[in-house]
């Protein structure tokens, strides 16, 4: 199928939040990962999102170019061809951009996509996330409302932080303190700002205890009863039931039972990077050291080319991953929930 349209992506979000599911929302840094995340979508029969940070846009254009609008735009490009071969509907996303980078990252893409809009195409990606967490609330939100009038115009829905999500993610630092819990104040302001569909459509990434990067369980404590809280006080104010569409970031890690109990509240994307990382990259350390003599040319021999041919690496990689993405389905409730069904 191809790239969700701006429809069927609202129907996505919608259909989640009513179904208490969510989305994995899948990093990709090239070909490769993006084509073991659709495998996965496709095995799990589950639509999903795919997105690249300003790091794997950088990557994506090549590691001598560095440029995330290239990046970004020939992920997208190349995206789009590729998933038509898979029976399930794919969004595409930008991962953290933070103040410093907007305007080599964010805006350009946006701009793209009005462009696109004006001509009657379809945008270049279906949502882009501006990370505000390392500025005040205020200018958070004031640079929020700016880039949410640019995203509707273009048709594309924008994810926003609300908090600080801990750890490091693309050079990004959270500090491990208070600021890792949103507060209700700090929901009920958002809201205030951005409105609740009627300036655009918005999803917001509330944290609860979250952090980037692997930690062993203990070591961090989440709260999701805090985006219930949240979610009933906005709830309230304005006379609807669970009035957020949420995000869950830095979520590896996690106890079974604490994703679900997000996904009871409102969540509907998941960021998974970490897990399918290293899902991408054990695979490949095996086929390394059971295929040490043919990988190298030791001792003067020649190797096997069938052995150092990535191809052979590669494909075991991508089924790796390929299984990660299925097991994140399951955790969050999306197995089998494609529109296409």
């Amino acid at each position: 199928m191809p790239i969700a349209s701006p429809e069927v992506y609202a129907e996505m979000l919608d259909r989640a939040k009513a179904g208490a599911f969510a989305y994995p929302a899948i990093n990709v840094t090239s070909s490769q990962t993006l084509n073991a995340a659709l495998r996965g979508f496709a095995e799990a029969e589950s639509d999903g999102i795919v997105q690249v940070s300003t790091g794997g846009a950088e990557y994506l254009s090549g590691p001598t170019v560095k440029d995330m609008v290239t990046g970004s735009a020939a992920f997208a490009a190349f995206a789009a061809e590729v998933a038509k071969n898979y029976p399930v509907n794919i969004a595409l996303h930008t991962d953290h951009c933070p103040k410093n980078k907007l305007d080599g990252f964010v805006r350009p893409l946006l701009a793209i996509s009005k462009e696109r809009v004006a001509r009657g195409e379809a945008p270049l990606f279906q949502s882009h996330m501006w990370d505000g967490s390392a500025v005040p609330l205020d200018e958070n939100l004031q640079i929020a409302e700016e880039l949410l009038a640019d995203a509707a115009a273009a048709h594309v829905v924008l994810e926003i932080e609300v908090g600080v999500v801990g750890g490091e993610e693309d050079g990004i630092v959270g500090a491990i303190d208070e600021k890792l819990y949103t507060t209700v104040e700090d929901g009920l302001a958002t809201v205030a700002a951005l409105g609740l569909g009627e300036k655009g459509r918005y999803m917001a990434a509330l944290t609860f205890g979250n952090v980037h990067g692997v930690y062993k369980p203990g070591n961090v404590k989440l709260r999701p009863e805090i985006l219930k809280e949240i979610q009933d006080a906005v709830g309230a104010k304005y006379g609807k039931e669970k009035p957020l569409d949420l995000v869950f970031h830095g979520g590896s890690g996690s106890l079974l039972e604490e994703i679900r109990a997000a996904l009871d509240y409102g969540v509907v994307k998941m960021n998974i990077d970490t897990d399918t990382q290293y899902a991408f990259t054990r695979p490949v350390v095996s086929h390394m050291f059971t295929q040490y003599d043919g990988v190298l040319k030791i001792d003067g021999e020649v190797g096997n080319k069938k052995a150092y041919d990535p191809r052979a690496w590669g494909k075991a990689a991508e089924e790796g991953m390929g299984k990660r993405v299925v097991e994140a389905c399951e955790h969050l409730r999306s197995v089998g929930t494609s529109l296409s069904k």
